[in-house]
Formats: C-alpha cells, sequence, structure tokens
C-alpha cells in the first residue's frame, strides 16, 4: 500500500461527508449493524485467527476476543449511535455585534481522523460508527494482534458502504508495519487529527513523535478511596464490579486505598474478590488485616512497583491510608487521571475529593467501570480522554467535531 496515496483518497472522501443527510447516515450504520448480525460467524472466524496466536494468559487476549454476545452489543451501540442527534450543525454560541455583524459559531466536522490502536478489534467498528456520525473519515492503524480481525471488519463496512454507492475510502486500514504508524503521525495537511487508544508505551510514543495534532487517551491507572464513612457493603459491590467486571479494560481499579481506621473491615471489603482469583499486592498493614482471611496464595506483600501500575489482570495494589489527604497526595501521585472513586457516607468528604482529584471522570459511591461513551449516553466512545485540551472524559460524537465561525454583514468596513 502506498500510505500517501491513500491517505489522499481518504481526504477526497471526506470531503463529501458534509453533505451526506442525517437520513442517509444513519441508514448506513444501520445496515452495517445488521451486517454484523449477518456476518457473526465470518467475524467470529477472523478472530479466532488473531486468538490462536496469543496466549490466554495475556492480559490483551480479553480486549482481543471476540463473541456472538460482543457482537450483538456492538451492533446494539452502532443501532445507538444512529439514533443519536447529529452533532453537526449546532450553534454553539450566536450573536449580534454593535457594528450590526451576525456571528455564529457552528459545530463542524474535523475531516479526517486517525486512530492508532492496539488488540481490541471492537474499536474498529466504534470508530467509523462515530467519525461516520460526526462526518468525518477515518483512518485505522490497528496492530498485529488484531489483524485478521480488522481487516474483516473493514471489509465488511466497506461492503455497506459501496451498496449505498458511498466512497469506500471513507473508513481505511493501514498495514500494520511500524513504517506506516510513521507516515500517519507526519501526514500534515491529509491527516487533521490523531487518537492513539493503547498502552502508555503507544501514548508516548505518539505523543513524543507526531506532528499531527494529537487527543490522549491516557492509560488507566485508576484507585478507590474507602472513607472512614464508607458503606460496607456498598464498598465491597463497588470494588469488585471495578477489578473484575472486564480487567483488561482502561476503567479497571487498579489500587484500593483504605481508611486506617477501616483495616478491620478489609477482609470482607475484599471477600468478593476471591471468587476471581485476584491477587493483591498489600503494604504490610493491609496484610495483617488480610491474613487468615483472604487465600494466602493470593495475597503478596507490596513494592513501590504495586503502585501507578496498570494491572489488565486479575491483580490489584492495596495501600492503608491515614485520611483523605493521604488518599489525595497517592492519588496524586499514581492516578493517570483518568478516573477516581470515593467511597463514603460523608457529603463533605465527598465533595472535598471531587473538588480535589485532578481526573476526567471522579466517582462518589460508584464504580470506575462506568466510564465508558454508551454508560454515559453517548452511544460509544472513541477514547477516553485524559488530558485537557478539547476534550475530557469519554469521547463521543460532541467531542470529535470542532468549529467554525460564520459571521454575516451587510458592507460593513473596520475603521481601526
Amino acid at each position: 500500500m502506498n500510505i500517501t496515496d491513500t491517505l489522499q483518497k481518504v481526504r477526497q472522501a471526506s470531503r463529501m461527508l458534509p453533505l451526506l443527510e442525517e437520513k442517509r447516515i444513519n441508514e448506513v450504520l444501520r445496515a452495517v449493524s445488521e451486517a454484523i448480525i449477518r456476518q457473526t460467524d465470518d467475524l467470529l472466524k477472523a478472530n479466532a485467527e488473531d486468538l490462536r496466536r496469543m496466549n490466554e494468559s495475556d492480559p490483551k487476549y480479553d480486549r482481543l476476543k471476540l463473541t456472538p454476545e460482543r457482537l450483538r452489543g456492538i451492533a446494539s451501540d452502532m443501532m445507538n449511535v444512529a439514533s443519536l442527534p447529529s452533532p453537526l450543525g449546532r450553534i454553539l454560541e450566536e450573536t449580534v455585534r454593535p457594528n450590526g455583524l451576525r456571528l455564529k459559531k457552528v459545530s463542524v466536522p474535523f475531516g479526517v481522523i486517525g486512530i492508532i490502536y492496539e488488540a481490541r478489534p471492537n474499536v474498529s467498528f466504534d470508530v467509523f460508527s462515530l467519525c461516520f456520525k460526526s462526518g468525518s473519515a477515518c483512518v485505522l492503524k490497528g496492530g498485529h494482534d488484531a489483524d485478521c480481525s480488522n481487516r474483516a471488519i473493514v471489509s465488511l463496512i466497506h461492503e455497506v458502504l459501496q451498496r449505498f454507492n458511498l466512497d469506500a475510502h471513507l473508513v481505511e486500514l493501514l498495514p500494520v508495519e511500524r513504517e506506516a504508524t510513521a507516515e500517519l503521525l507526519h501526514a500534515e495537511g491529509l491527516v487533521d487529527l490523531i487518537i492513539p487508544r493503547g498502552s502508555k508505551g503507544l501514548i508516548d510514543y505518539v505523543r513524543r513523535e507526531a506532528t499531527v495534532p494529537v487527543i490522549e487517551t491516557g492509560a488507566g491507572v485508576c484507585h478507590t478511596y474507602f472513607d472512614v464513612a464508607g458503606d460496607l457493603k456498598k464498598g465491597a459491590a463497588i470494588v469488585n464490579n471495578a477489578k473484575t467486571r472486564r480487567v483488561s479494560v482502561c476503567n479497571a481499579l487498579d489500587c484500593l486505598l483504605v481508611h486506617r481506621e477501616r483495616l478491620a473491615d478489609l477482609p470482607e471489603l475484599c471477600a468478593p474478590l476471591q471468587a476471581s482469583q485476584v491477587i493483591l499486592y498489600a503494604d504490610r498493614p493491609a496484610c495483617q488485616a488480610l491474613e487468615g482471611h483472604y487465600p494466602a496464595a493470593l495475597l503478596c506483600p507490596a513494592s513501590p512497583e504495586s503502585y501507578g501500575t496498570e494491572y489488565m489482570d486479575y491483580k490489584m495494589a492495596v495501600r492503608t491510608v491515614s485520611g483523605i489527604e493521604e488518599a489525595l497526595a497517592h492519588i496524586d501521585t499514581y492516578s493517570s487521571k483518568h478516573s477516581e472513586c470515593i467511597v463514603t457516607e460523608d457529603k463533605d468528604t465527598a465533595a472535598y475529593f471531587q473538588r480535589m482529584v485532578d481526573a476526567a471522570c471522579v466517582y462518589v459511591n460508584a464504580p470506575t467501570s462506568f466510564t465508558d461513551g454508551a454508560q454515559f449516553g453517548l452511544g460509544a466512545e472513541i477514547g477516553i480522554s485524559t488530558q485537557k485540551l478539547h476534550a475530557r472524559g469519554p469521547m463521543g460524537l460532541r467531542e470529535i467535531t470542532t468549529y467554525k465561525w460564520l459571521i454575516e454583514g451587510d458592507g460593513q468596513i473596520r475603521d481601526n
């Protein structure tokens, strides 16, 4: 593949998207959703080829795996995106200046969005649906691990686009080789925005090397602080759900902080984790509280490296803190600014935690597993932005548009 030639074709295809009626866009998305269900066997067959090359113990295996249930969920998410109002043409601001000039700030597409991601084939569908609905063409750069899956997915989308007499270059999958990534990162004038999704190493590489604008969707190092005023029943359910619902996703819990006055409740707080064989890396006070109550084979002393680690596995750090200030200091040191949680019945403490924690999503008495575009009512997400420019948190349709100013006059001229 000639990357530059391909990107030029994607750019050309993107220019017709703003002319498509919203009704037609939604028809295409619904058709892709139906094709997912219809071609489930083909998609699973391609995915099985990828899975055969990966060890099941690899934390990325769960992210890579497609199942009939997951494909139904993906198809449902695409239907949801189709049902959402268009993010384009929204008047964000409107004013008339003293000289009579009429100004409107209106939402518009980015144009071409490049996504660099690892072993998550569902991202291919999510990115297409969100970009297409928001008026942008997309360039997908997946990795070796999911290449068969991604090619089957893009082939399905191309078939639907062609059925609707639309340019298949509205979505393009680049080769897996690293050289293709380098060309994408430097495709000024052809690509308007790049969004990396994956490990900290990938994101750091993209941020360091790209000359095209980047929105970071950072790795998730997520904490839950169980306060002195925390409800034990709520806490146990929240910790278990945040850790074990899907360990390989970025909103999974990595570190439990527990108030030292609640150490006696730590065994009950962690008890549900035993069913999933979660390994705990606990500091000395937490270890002492858990000994005899939590399986010895799953209880390990914490090291400095236990904190600030995104485990993507059935593993979790536990640290004892003296109170909310120490909890906040720990989070400030180790957080990736993705999602943080406090379990407490003290409203003032909860409000203080929300005010002081620097993260895209800050929870009170609810697990970090809710950090998800669909859960936020966005239909789907293109990533979780952990930066502070343009977008933060789950990025849905509105977050992947930009804006322009429309100015109407009647012959006014500027005097100074």
